[in-house]
Parts: C-alpha cells; sequence; structure tokens
C-alpha cells in the first residue's frame, strides 16, 4: 500500500517508545537501532542478538494494534533500497552521501577514496553490510568487487539479498541478488550507470564462489527469486 509505514520505520517507532532508542526517527537500521534492540532484549529477558527477530517483534508489538512482523528481505537489503537512484556527481565534485561511507570505514579507504568517479559498488557493499551487521568481518579491500567473492559463506543457489560477485573488462562488480531468469540476475548495487539502482547481468558473469552470505545471520533457504524478462537490456559494464 502507497504510504504504508516500513518495518524498520515502525521498528524505530516502537523502540523509541519503550525507551531504549534515542536516535533519529526514520528508516535507517544502523548500529543505533541494533544497540536498542539488544538494549530491549535484556530488559524483556530474551536472546540478546541485536536482531529483530519474532520473539522481539512479538514483545514489541504486545502493546500496540499493529499487525506487523518480520520482512522477508534480510536487514541488508532493506538498507540497499534505501538508497536507490543516488546518483555520482560528474567532475571534481562527489556525492556526500557516498563520500560519507568511505569516512565511516576510515582507515586507507578513507584516505583512498577521494572522489566518486572511483569505482564505488564495493564501497556501497561495505555500507549496507557494515552498517547493519557490525560484526560481520568485510574483506580487507571492501573497494575491490571481486574481493567480495570471500565474504561470508558460499552459498551453491542464492537467496534473496545474497551477495553476487560478477567479471567485467578491467575488473569486477558486486551488488546483491533480487531475482533471475534463466540467463540472468536481476541485481541491486552501486555505480550501476553511476547510481545505485537494478540492472540485469548474464549469469555468464558470475565468478566461481561469487555467491555469497554472511555468517553471522542464519543461512537462508536457498529460494531463487524467478522473474520475467521485462525486455531491458544486460549492463555490459558497471564502471
Amino acid at each position: 500500500m502507497a504510504g504504508a509505514q516500513s518495518f524498520d520505520a515502525w521498528l524505530i517507532e516502537r523502540l523509541t517508545a519503550h525507551g531504549v532508542y534515542k536516535g533519529a526517527a526514520d528508516d535507517s537500521h544502523g548500529r543505533g537501532v541494533i544497540a536498542a534492540l539488544k538494549a530491549f532484549q535484556v530488559k524483556r529477558h530474551l536472546a540478546v542478538t541485536g536482531k529483530a527477530d519474532t520473539a522481539t517483534v512479538v514483545m514489541l508489538r504486545a502493546d500496540s494494534d499493529d499487525p506487523v512482523s518480520p520482512p522477508a528481505e534480510p536487514v541488508w537489503l532493506r538498507e540497499a533500497r534505501r538508497f536507490m537512484g543516488l546518483k555520482e556527481i560528474a567532475g571534481p565534485a562527489a556525492n556526500p552521501t557516498i563520500m560519507g561511507w568511505a569516512r565511516v570505514i576510515g582507515g586507507w579507504v578513507a584516505g583512498f577514496f577521494k572522489n566518486d568517479d572511483i569505482p564505488w559498488c564495493g564501497l556501497f557493499m561495505a555500507h549496507v553490510m557494515g552498517a547493519t551487521l557490525p560484526d560481520e568481518l568485510l574483506p580487507s579491500n571492501p573497494l575491490s568487487a571481486k574481493a567480495w567473492a570471500s565474504f561470508g559463506r558460499r552459498l551453491n543457489v542464492p537467496s534473496l539479498g545474497a551477495v553476487l560477485v560478477f567479471s567485467r573488462e578491467g575488473g569486477g562488480h558486486v551488488g546483491l541478488y533480487v531475482g533471475e531468469t534463466m540467463t540472468a540476475y536481476r541485481v541491486l548495487g552501486g555505480n550501476q550507470s553511476n547510481s545505485v539502482s537494478l540492472t540485469w547481468i548474464a549469469k555468464e558473469r558470475l565468478v566461481e564462489g561469487g555467491i555469497r552470505w554472511p555468517t553471522t545471520v542464519t543461512p537462508p533457504i536457498g529460494i531463487r527469486v524467478m522473474l520475467k524478462p521485462d525486455g531491458s537490456p544486460l549492463s555490459k559494464n558497471e564502471a
């Protein structure tokens, strides 16, 4: 339904009502929300996971009329969707949101990433994983798309939100699985047409072992999301 409250906005609203969240009233499921979930779970004698699991959601809505349930999409995919349409800025200027991701990662990444003309699909992945799964180990070089082929655990069958790693002329590309046809994956990623967007990428470009899943969350069931071709062309180069 258009205009319906997102699950993450509802979650923040309920955590705020219970006095454990003091941050911005938006729909960003970041470290502040994770800390608030842990605080709420301690107060209610639940397993302290920092995740909006079923038991926690049931307790959060106990005094609410809202029947909201945990969404099907994993939290990092929901975070990625928040930035749909975000674009880099051509020339010497740079999108401050993209540059902010590099500053948060810090270290050599912040020193190296001085302009969003530098390929940033790996940086986008580092943001969505780092912001929503702070205990997850990221690649030592998160800016390298192909470095994500060693991230987390390997999957044989993709599930919604799985990390997909591709080869391309002159480098690689990394994005998130949202579906597929017989010949192509539907990918949500950064630096796709210089923006955060959805695109089709040929399955033959997937690298060996290039379907990945975080280790700090439950392994997925492995249900493919089959889509109908929509006539859009395949992406040829995501640089």
